[in-house]
């Protein structure tokens, strides 16, 4: 797959925020590997801290890493997602159980306002504001960014973690590696 992304107009850059998650392979390393591509494709990053936290999931599986980033891109939606589902490829990701294990998990988490419910892309994604560990590092660089924007009740990132139960919360990690990452 090529790597170049698609526009939607010279001018029509939007805010682009992006979760990122690993717990298979080398998690920290993916996970830097891909924030080096995404900067390739979108330019400079605003790149969360790192956070581990508990698979949401039926299946017994290692924690997870995990992250954001935000971007000003004009890329097209679709052409995001096919980006992002090259990364994941790049890094080892084949079509499993729901919710399994794996080396790279890449999710478009907003578009500037965009809403969009389609098979393959649902913008604003749908669980952003129940999950801790896309609330955590999100409040961490952008807490006052209202989720989704738009959204009636207006809250924000900082106030949508703050809402949540302390079991919910990711633990911060280092970006250093350690015995996690294999």
């Amino acid at each position: 797959m090529a790597s170049s992304v698609g526009v939607l107009r010279a001018d029509a850059a939007l805010r682009i925020v992006l979760g990122l998650g690993a717990n298979i392979g080398a998690p920290r390393r993916q996970l830097l590997a891909a924030i080096a591509a995404l900067s390739r494709e979108l330019g400079p990053l605003m790149v969360a801290p790192l956070y581990r936290s508990e698979a949401i999931s039926p299946i017994v599986q290692p924690d997870f890493l995990n992250t954001v980033v935000l971007a000003r891109s004009d890329c097209e939606p679709e052409r995001l997602l096919a980006f992002a589902k090259d990364l994941e490829a790049r890094a080892g990701r084949v079509e499993g159980p729901r919710w399994g294990p794996r080396p790279l998990d890449v999710d478009l988490l907003l578009v500037g306002e965009l809403q969009l419910d389609g098979e393959s892309l649902t913008l604003p994604h749908p669980r952003i504001r129940e999950r801790g560990f896309v609330l955590a590092p999100l409040a961490d660089v952008a807490p006052e960014l209202r989720l989704p924007p738009g959204h009636p009740d207006g809250r924000t990132a900082g106030e949508l973690l703050a809402q949540l139960p302390r079991e919910a919360w990711p633990a911060r990690v280092p970006w250093t590696a350690d015995e996690h990452d294999g």
